[in-house]
């Protein structure tokens, strides 16, 4: 499987890009800068904050044969998930960037990758969201529960646009994670980070491996995965 995953230098991203190359797929990441070390044949930098330009930048840089493409980029406001949050407080400029990211970014970037995808036997995408995008979600973060809600709709309509292609779009509503622990740090020594209330990346790499290694006939919608301990769920 040849794969490329958008905000793979860190966290999640990153766990996703070791985790499913040590599974033995290609996989590219798209990153604003080139990781240290990094191999410069399978990184793209690209930063979506302008989003037309990034796209364009992957989309030439990209292979020209795609399997799956996975969004895991999200931005949020500085004092998001903290006391300190107050929407009407919030700079016009953060929004705008926050908005071009996290909505702009991947609708841009599939327009322009979909052809390459749809060649594939098994095309999947898989859009990265947030339980901040489920009904009683319980969070105050406005632009950013807007646009992890708006994966949804982008999600709904590309199903329904290319069902007769066999594309398979997932959105995975994830919790907290604890992004501090990678894949090389054990699995149970991960879930144990402030006292269990944080979800490991594990959780996520192992969700998305089932996703992608389904055969052409079925695929997961939605994928909710909060921790444990969110009483929110």
């Amino acid at each position: 499987m040849r794969a490329l995953i958008v905000g793979a230098s860190s966290g999640l991203g990153r766990a996703l890009f070791d985790g499913l190359q040590r599974d033995g797929h290609e996989v590219f990441g798209v990153a604003r800068s080139v990781p240290r070390g990094g191999d410069l044949t399978h990184w793209i930098a690209a930063d979506f904050r302008d989003p037309a330009l990034a796209a364009d930048t992957v989309s030439a840089a990209a292979p020209a044969e795609l399997d799956a493409v996975i969004y895991n980029l999200g931005v949020w406001e500085p004092t998001a998930f903290t006391p300190e949050y107050e929407f009407t407080s919030q700079e016009d400029t953060m929004t705008v960037d926050l908005i071009a990211t996290n909505v702009t970014g991947p609708l841009l970037l599939l327009q322009r990758l979909l052809p390459r995808l749809l060649a594939s036997k098994r095309p999947r995408v898989i859009l990265t969201g947030s339980t901040s995008a489920l009904p009683g979600n319980g969070r105050p973060e406005v632009a950013f529960g807007a646009s992890k809600t708006a994966l949804n709709g982008i999600a709904e309509a590309l199903r329904e646009g290319y069902r007769a292609q066999q594309l398979a779009v997932t959105t995975l509503q994830l919790g907290s994670l604890n992004t501090e622990d990678s894949l090389d740090v054990d699995r149970d020594i991960a879930a144990a980070r402030e006292g269990g209330s944080l979800i490991p990346v594990h959780d996520v790499v192992a969700v998305v491996r089932t996703v992608l290694g389904l055969s052409s006939a079925s695929f997961v919608r939605e994928v909710v995965l909060p921790a444990l301990r969110d009483e929110r769920f």
